[in-house]
């Protein structure tokens, strides 16, 4: 090829490189290739072919010379080319046909140095021996009629270990020795690569072999073991090892014929069968449940006493009930009475209330008082009913349910077994999990529950079920029967600062990696947290503020800027976690007539709401917003039925409701909300706007209200008490059929309240529309000692 300037017919390749010496067939797909086919006619045959990969042209192209024409057998016109020198891309130029023209700058490679014909040379070598690991020695043959070294490494242009930026790479590299060097490590890393697959390959194959050796030396083996009578000492048990084993066992006499039954089987079962897999299986979790095995429990009632106080504060009913199993177990000890196990002997309580009142640490605090192991099972979004009561065998893979699980993990036949969130069950097409558990927890049948992976009866009469949950309207009505029901409705204000003085703050300050002398938060500053920072039922957000407020104590510690000890004053709160968060606004939220503070339930606790009235000219009617349900929406309608059938007593306009239209609210209205109990409150409010007398703004109520203007019962007075107490209000009105619920309030809450019971809306209206000082005549007003 001539080394001066030429004018030639520009072909991208956007599937391949060529290189010099390499010939390739090339389809005619596009106009493209036609068109610059078609040009190198009237260029004696020869085209400039350039790279395009990923959108970017290389630098440098191939002249190559087109020298055979013909059609595929498909009809598709093809051309054979041969690529011959590498040459520099110049401007486009004018030229004949539909191709783009460029000027080409042939490139000399010039003589090679000696050192680039000493790389050549390994770099044969490499390739001859990439080329015999494949099987492809006829090529390797060929190689050595090839003694240029530029011409060698253009043949890496044939390599399918090289990616097309590769070989772009290899087009673009002109001098000869860096081409040579650049070819060079790529096929030794390709090299290297065969010869690590052979090694792999090898030792795959002798590994099958040696596999296969041992086998039939284990085959010889057990023949020999057979004649002589021997034990097996394998890693697979066979049946005289498991008969073994259960000789060894004291196993109820129906779980020893089961096994017995397997045994049998497994003996003549072949070992090349699936089946034998799950028999081992079976029998071995079999074995590993703790048949027969019991935690005494510790007898002495004042220690156990001391450990569930010493543990959590308050929850003096769930203390109680376990102080009462206990002191049962200690008498039948005492009188050598025979202890009650079988049908009817389980005991399965449930802790209902809110988050972060401690339900599911106080199992644990259970499990230790009466020295028994403890197990948590989580079934929250649990939807399988195979979860509870195991997989059947059939299945592959199958396993035991949970129950069986925890059973094999606490290691004893009566642990404490906490069921979390049993509220949280769900159910689909594989079952409900929550009907499973009806047979679980009904004590007078789970002395003979059985599992659909055992298939043989087990006692879960001894086992102390402590079943959690944040509400009890998601948990079926049977299964609710099945249980012994406790409420933790929540902490007053003190508990909760007893409970952050005994317990949150050390913890809080081992996590912040202080020493008990180096930081002293008081008790005025926890009442100021409890009051200013968190407003729950709950101590989670209160351990939360207590560890930022002592993280803070650690960054200024940590910085040099303040010196051990730091005493947090109740003044100093607001310094550590800035502005409090919740505020009393019942006064400034009832300042103006028609708004009046309600009591609810809700799954995270007992809360206040505000009910809004108002009305405005137009078609009589009553809109509602909020978010409310159907039973709140009835409430409302009765609230303005019994409003409207009574003006004339209440001291209201009987005409004005022609012309007005009433709009009932309950923020806020991104919560859902329904239940009959705030018909009372709906019934002030609306009261209260027609008067256009405000209510007091230290009243709370709840209760549901009749057409007839009676105030019916409502649930949850505990919890509703207690958030009104933690909003600040004084006076409380409910229904005077609640009024035994209130001797379940603590007395420190009792003590500073006031509670008006009542029997119809008159005697709501007294207390909650009345002058502030001035409580009306309707009623029956109870402080203490009423209740008490």
């Amino acid at each position: 090829m001539t080394n001066q300037n030429q004018t030639l017919p520009l072909l991208p390749l956007k599937s391949g490189v060529v290189l010099p010496g390499m010939v390739f067939t090339m389809a005619l797909e596009s106009d493209e290739a036609r068109a610059a086919v078609d040009a190198a006619r009237s260029a004696g045959g020869h085209l400039l072919l350039v790279p395009h990969i990923e959108g970017r042209y290389s630098t440098v192209g191939v002249i190559a010379e087109v020298t055979d024409e013909g059609a595929l057998p498909g009809g598709l016109q093809a051309v054979a080319i041969r690529g011959d020198q590498r040459a520099t891309i110049g401007t486009a130029v004018p030229g004949t046909g539909d191709a783009l023209w460029v000027e080409a700058e042939p490139l000399d490679e010039g003589e090679p140095t000696e050192i680039a014909v000493e790389l050549a040379r390994e770099y044969r070598a490499v390739l001859e021996n990439i080329l015999l690991s494949r099987g492809a020695g006829r090529i390797a043959t060929q190689l050595r009629e090839i003694t240029e070294p530029g011409r060698l490494a253009d043949v890496a242009g044939y390599s399918p270990d090289l990616s097309l930026s590769q070989k772009v790479e290899v087009l673009e590299t002109t001098d000869v020795e860096a081409r040579v060097r650049l070819v060079l490590g790529w096929a030794r890393d390709t090299l290297a690569d065969l010869t690590l697959r052979e090694r792999i390959k090898v030792d795959v194959e002798e590994g099958m072999e040696k596999t296969q050796r041992e086998f039939l030396l284990r085959r010889q083996l057990e023949a020999i073991r057979k004649e002589l009578g021997q034990l097996g000492d394998g890693d697979d048990a066979d049946p005289d090892d498991y008969r073994a084993k259960l000789a060894e066992r004291d196993l109820p006499e129906h779980v020893r014929v089961a096994v017995q039954r397997e045994v049998d089987k497994l003996e003549r079962t072949s070992d090349q069968s699936p089946e034998t897999g799950w028999i081992r299986t079976w029998l071995d979790t079999v074995f590993e449940l703790p048949w027969g095995v019991e935690s005494e429990d510790s007898l002495d009632i004042v220690e156990a006493s001391a450990t569930l106080d010493a543990d959590h504060d308050g929850l003096t009913d769930v203390k109680e009930r376990i102080l009462e199993h206990l002191a049962v177990r200690k008498l039948q000890a005492e009188r050598g009475l025979k202890s009650v196990d079988g049908r009817g002997s389980g005991a399965i309580l449930a802790l209902v209330g809110p988050p972060g009142v401690g339900k599911t640490s106080l199992g644990e605090s259970v499990a230790r008082a009466l020295g028994r192991k403890f197990v948590r099972v989580a079934l929250g979004g649990v939807r399988d009913e195979a979860e509870i009561r195991g997989h059947r065998r059939t299945y592959v893979g199958a396993q035991p349910g949970r129950l069986v699980r925890a059973l094999r993990e606490a290691g004893t036949m009566n642990p404490v077994i906490v069921l979390d969130e049993v509220d949280k069950l769900g159910g689909d097409y594989r079952g409900d999990p929550s009907s499973a558990l009806l047979e679980v927890l009904d004590p007078a049948q789970n002395h003979t529950f059985r599992d659909h992976y055992l298939e043989v009866d087990l006692d879960l009469s001894r086992v102390l079920f402590i079943a959690t949950a944040n509400v009890i309207d998601t948990i079926p009505g049977p299964l609710l029967d099945r249980m012994e029901v406790i409420r933790l409705d929540g902490y007053t204000e003190s508990e909760k600062v007893s409970i952050a003085r005994h317990h949150l703050v050390a913890r809080q300050r081992e996590r912040a990696a202080l020493r008990e002398d180096e930081v002293v938060v008081t008790d005025e500053a926890l009442k100021n947290i409890v009051a200013d920072y968190t407003r729950e039922a709950g101590v989670r957000s209160l351990e939360r503020e207590i560890g930022r407020l002592l993280r803070k104590v650690a960054t200024k510690l940590a910085a040099g800027e303040r010196e051990a000890p730091v005493t947090v004053e109740g003044d100093d709160v607001r310094t550590w976690l800035g502005r409090p968060r919740f505020f009393f606004e019942a006064a400034d939220r009832t300042s103006v007539p028609g708004v009046v503070t309600g009591l609810a339930v809700t799954g995270a606790g007992g809360d206040v709401l505000y009910v809004e009235a108002s009305m405005s000219d137009g078609p009589e009617g009553l809109t509602l917003t909020g978010q409310l349900g159907d039973v709140m929406k009835e409430s409302a309608e009765i609230a303005l039925s019994y409003v409207r059938s009574h003006a004339v007593e209440l001291g209201i306009d009987p005409t004005i409701f022609a012309t007005k239209r009433f709009h009932v609210h309950v923020p806020a209205g991104a919560v859902p909300k329904d239940g009959p109990s705030a018909g009372v409150t709906m019934t002030t409010a609306l009261v209260s706007l027609l008067r256009d007398v405000p209510v007091r703004s230290v009243v709370g109520m709840t209760g549901e209200v009749t057409l007839q203007g009676r105030v019916l019962p409502i649930g949850g007075v505990k919890q509703k008490v207690l958030a009104a107490h933690r909003a600040g209000l004084k006076e409380v009105v409910l229904p005077v059929r609640n009024g035994p619920d209130l001797e379940d309030v603590p007395e420190e809450v009792r003590s500073v309240m006031t509670f008006h019971l009542a029997t119809t809306i008159a005697d709501v209206l007294g207390p909650a529309l009345a002058a502030e000082g001035e409580v009306d005549g309707h009623g029956h007003d109870h402080q203490l000692s009423d209740v008490a």
